[in-house]
């Protein structure tokens, strides 16, 4: 039934390319709008990027703590107890946050599941949608579900890439996401902090 009503000219125009990989960043430029402007209007961004940037402080501390266990042992306990009351507190803070940005999604995730559902079993399925750089079939684990021939990647697939680009464009251009709080090295910088253990002194 659904594929009947699917059968027409426009739909025919976007399920092969170049028409579906324009549709797809279209669509993906779409989202990223509603999505942004749901984040603007159901979170307190400005709060949640000053928290952000207090946050990325308190990591950024405690690779300075570390380099005073060897210089001034004293002061790097101290400075150690300090940071690890405060780091209770920061966490709670990570998790209020969590929770706040996850608003948006509640809203967009089931409509988002319908009408991708539909697009990828009835317009698009298993059929070229853009140009890939490399051979999708290369890459490890994911290449089989990814591509859609030697040289061309699927709905899916492209429709990641657009979103991973589009939305932090946005969100930077609608200062949703500040310096602080995003982009991928934000994140491995963040992730490095973490990692770090403090020494025994």
């Amino acid at each position: 039934m659904l594929s009947l009503f699917f059968e027409n000219d426009f739909v025919n125009l976007i399920g092969t390319p170049p028409g579906s990989m324009l549709f797809v960043l279209l669509l993906s430029t779409a989202t990223a709008l509603i999505s942004t402007f749901l984040t603007k209007w159901l979170v307190d961004t400005e709060e949640t990027n000053r928290k952000q940037a207090l946050i990325k402080a308190h990591d950024e501390e405690k690779q300075k703590i570390i380099d005073l266990a060897e210089t001034d042992p004293e002061r790097y306990r101290k400075a150690r107890k300090r940071w690890e009351r405060k780091d209770i507190m920061v966490k709670k803070t990570q998790q209020r946050m969590s929770l706040q940005r996850l608003k948006p999604s509640c809203v967009t995730f089931l409509p988002m599941i319908i009408i991708f559902g539909i697009l990828n079993s009835v317009v698009f399925g298993r059929h070229p949608v853009a140009l890939s750089p490399m051979h999708a079939n290369d890459i490890p684990l994911i290449g089989g579900l990814i591509s859609a021939g030697k040289i061309w990647i699927n709905f899916t697939a492209w429709y990641f890439l657009c979103s991973l680009g589009i939305n932090t464009f946005i969100q930077r251009l609608l200062k949703i996401q500040s310096q602080a709080s995003g982009g991928m090295g934000g994140m491995f910088a963040g992730q490095k902090a973490k990692a770090l253990e403090f020494p025994d002194v």
